[in-house]
């Protein structure tokens, strides 16, 4: 029987289900529970439906509902620096409608929000100068910024088009353009009604909905997309089955059959980093260069090709928290208060939460959730250190550490090579970060050439019979494991205590456990 495609040690994972996962870091980013967009784009594919729209059409509203703020992300800072916390204000503005004394009302109340009294007076003096136009600017760039994005992680024109109307209303009183009616996609217009309904509905019931919705009607919301759910609103609300939102929103996905080779993953977790990468402007194109640098390591290192690719695939991904942390905190020039360091520190945690139902990237998600563990203890959000840390979780801390070095951040100017490879080494002579790794980290990043370590001179398939070594695996189930012969393990083995100076599986063990070497428990997991 011919084995699935894999990534790494797994079943390669769908298009849509990498999409979902995008959609739970968007969540993050508006303030809103894990599957708020996907709810959304259940809820705008029933009205949809209900309306008759064709299957391209449908297609187009299912991805414009999931991924339709994918934009705010890109303009957080902006966001942070009219009304403070970026991510609050979001969450709130789903309770307005941006339109007359309400909206100026809202405005007033967060333009400048958590600052002193004189700032706060004076960033309302400079909004309100011009508003319209102040937020026309903002929007605007947000709409190009959505269209480029939805572009970059391969979604359709149609979408991409529909994204420039995330703001505008169907009364022509919206922005960047203040286009109106009919001259706004149904697709946006179905989109725009989802997404706010999701939230008053999940929170409030039917009642506000419809409260919400004939308030809205021929202002921010299209009549006959009003009309339609008006007309029966518990069909468009309705639960899913057994409680399991993520399966019923990939059930309405129109390409569900569509699973990503192995060069397809590769290329849409590279523009997931780059779109998280956005979020800070000092973060730019931070996770392609600790992906590059953990690839280059993890080969000199003599990691496998498929542990290479886990961990290139966590370096793009171990950000995806950062949205859910208001760039408020980021951006601050001074020290962080108790409450704002316990979110930053949570950020690992949520990446972990984002990829957590991404079939395909099990490892990545457990690898990326490691990136600031320490072998001493003292990293985070779980304190994991030493024998709990492979090799690959090792190599991915040093090129954050070194990375992070080399970039500005609010409170220090960026460091030069050498100062950023001092670093490193302390981190190194403290005991927080692995020696070895932090050497392949410095010689690939052209600093020098690390010193070879007894378990250096391995092959790789010496590497990966000391990992099941260290799990306790017999000869025979490790030769069952790697399609091997018992006496080709055997010789392994023994050729493995030889370079390693260990006299017996104890020994070996022990080393494998000390230097990060261990195999991890899914790629472990056999029959005997």
């Amino acid at each position: 029987m011919t084995s699935p495609v894999k990534n790494g040690g797994e079943v390669l994972p769908r298009r849509v289900d990498v999409l979902a996962g995008l959609s739970v870091a968007i969540d993050l980013g508006l303030g809103q529970p894990a599957e708020h967009m996907l709810r959304s784009a259940t809820i705008a594919c029933r009205l949809a439906s209900r309306l008759g729209l064709d299957r391209e059409q449908l297609s187009t509203v299912y991805y414009t509902t999931l991924v339709m703020w994918i934009g705010c992300h890109a303009d957080s800072q902006e966001y942070a620096q009219w009304f403070g916390d970026d991510i609050a204000v979001r969450r709130e503005s789903y309770f307005v409608d941006w339109s007359g004394m309400p909206y100026m009302l809202f405005l007033f109340g967060n333009v400048g929000k958590g600052e002193p009294l004189p700032q706060r007076l004076k960033i309302m003096g400079a909004l309100f100068r011009d508003a319209r136009g102040q937020l026309g600017k903002l929007i605007h760039s947000h709409c190009t910024s959505a269209a480029v994005l939805a572009e970059h992680i391969g979604l359709s024109q149609a979408v991409a088009n529909a994204l420039a109307y995330t703001f505008e209303r169907y009364d022509g009183g919206g922005l960047p353009v203040g286009v109106s009616g009919e001259a706004i996609p149904i697709e946006m217009r179905i989109a725009q009604f989802a997404d706010t309904a999701e939230v008053h509905y999940r929170l409030y019931g039917l009642e506000a909905v419809a409260a919400m919705a004939r308030s809205r009607r021929g202002g921010h919301f299209d009549p006959a997309v009003v009309d339609a759910v008006l007309a029966s609103p518990e069909g468009i609300f309705a639960a899913a089955p057994e409680g399991d939102v993520w399966k019923e929103a990939l059930g309405y996905a129109p390409d569900p059959e569509v699973r990503l080779t192995n060069d397809g993953v590769d290329r849409l977790v590279c523009a997931i980093g780059d779109f998280v990468d956005l979020k800070c402007p000092f973060t730019l194109g931070h996770s392609r260069a600790v992906a590059t640098l953990s690839e280059s390591a993890g080969e000199l290192l003599g990691l496998g090709t498929g542990e290479v690719r886990t961990l290139v695939q966590a370096g793009h991904l171990h950000d995806l928290g950062r949205l859910g942390v208001s760039n408020h905190v980021w951006s601050k020039p001074g020290k962080l208060s108790p409450s704002e360091w316990e979110r930053v520190r949570m950020h690992p945690y949520l990446t972990e939460r984002v990829l957590d139902r991404i079939p395909g990237l099990a490892d990545v998600r457990t690898l990326a959730r490691a990136h600031h563990e320490y072998l001493d203890g003292t990293g985070y959000p779980l304190g994991a250190g030493g024998s709990m840390l492979g090799r690959s979780e090792r190599i991915l801390a040093a090129a954050v550490a070194y990375q992070s070095a080399l970039e500005p951040r609010p409170y220090r100017e960026p460091m030069n090579p050498e100062r950023a490879k001092m670093r490193l080494l302390t981190k190194s002579a403290s005991g927080a970060l692995d020696p070895e790794c932090v050497d392949a980290i410095l010689s690939v990043a052209g600093h020098h050439t690390p010193k070879l370590r007894r378990d250096d001179l391995l092959t790789a398939r010496e590497r990966e019979v000391l990992g099941l070594v260290a799990r306790g695996f017999s000869n025979r189930q490790i030769a069952n494991r790697l399609f091997l012969s018992e006496k080709t393990v055997r010789n392994h083995v023994e050729r493995t205590y030889a370079k390693i100076g260990a006299s017996n599986r104890v020994g070996a063990s022990l080393y494998a456990l000390q230097h990060g070497l261990v195999a991890p428990l899914g790629e472990a997991d056999v029959e005997s």
